[in-house]
């Protein structure tokens, strides 16, 4: 038998613009049993008393990103978040910050995909690709492996002040994704990305503030990366 971790409120964002340009927050109390995570009570919650909360969600294994919301403060993705690692029994749950909010806890990603994109996030190969796979050292995908890890759930992004200051910042998101790149041995278009990223949107925008390693469900480091990024631009333009 599952053991009962007793009752848990939810404060729940709520926001739909068909009715009301003005959002709210709805409690809701549930009995919680140990292994259940944030999105097991927002399944139940949908399923048993409001059939009209709206969320994503999609594997439940933590890799496609999509339940990423802020949860009593920090951005996680609900699939893995277990509420018994959560303190007390009132958990907040709000939409990603940083984003236009559609209905809920449902944000608008264009302007982070936006972001991704002004980074060519996809292999460029000047000189074509060979009859088999492009070699790659132990040491030359060590240097790639935390970037590679990336989800796209746009979490560190929507932590990072200069986004919100500035959504026209390619965001760390977008720049862990060009370090994944502009490092791979196998791409060939790392001037390219290099100029795209050495702008005022770009790596100089970062302020070192470190939200968004916080932020990083997956653990990355995108300051790490950020930093390499900055050292690369500079020896580029000596």
């Amino acid at each position: 038998m599952t053991e009962s971790l007793g009752k848990y409120t939810f404060r729940i964002f709520r926001y739909d613009p068909e009715r009301s340009a003005r959002p709210r927050r709805d409690t809701f109390e549930m009995e919680v049993s140990r292994g259940m995570t944030v999105l097991d009570c927002l399944q139940a919650i949908k399923a048993e008393q409001d059939g009209t909360l709206t969320f994503r969600r999609s594997c439940r294994s933590a890799i496609c990103g999509s339940c990423a919301m802020n949860i009593n403060g920090k951005n996680d993705l609900a699939c893995h978040l277990q509420v018994a690692l959560l303190r007390g029994r009132r958990i907040a749950v709000e939409p990603l910050p940083g984003y236009p909010v559609i209905r809920d806890l449902v944000v608008c990603m264009d302007e982070f995909y936006d972001s991704l994109m002004r980074v060519l996030p996809w292999f460029v190969r000047k000189t074509g690709f060979p009859d088999r796979e492009l070699p790659q050292s132990p040491a030359d995908r060590d240097r790639i492996d935390n970037a590679v890890n990336c989800i796209l759930c746009g979490s560190c992004t929507s932590s990072c002040p200069s986004f919100w200051y500035n959504n026209r910042s390619i965001g760390p998101g977008a720049l862990l994704k060009a370090f994944r790149f502009i490092f791979d041995s196998r791409d060939e278009a790392r001037g390219e990305r290099l100029a795209l990223v050495d702008g005022r949107d770009g790596v100089w925008r970062c302020r070192t503030v470190y939200n968004c390693e916080e932020a990083c469900p997956k653990g990355l480091r995108p300051n790490e990366a950020i930093a390499a990024l900055k050292i690369a631009a500079l020896k580029e333009t000596v």
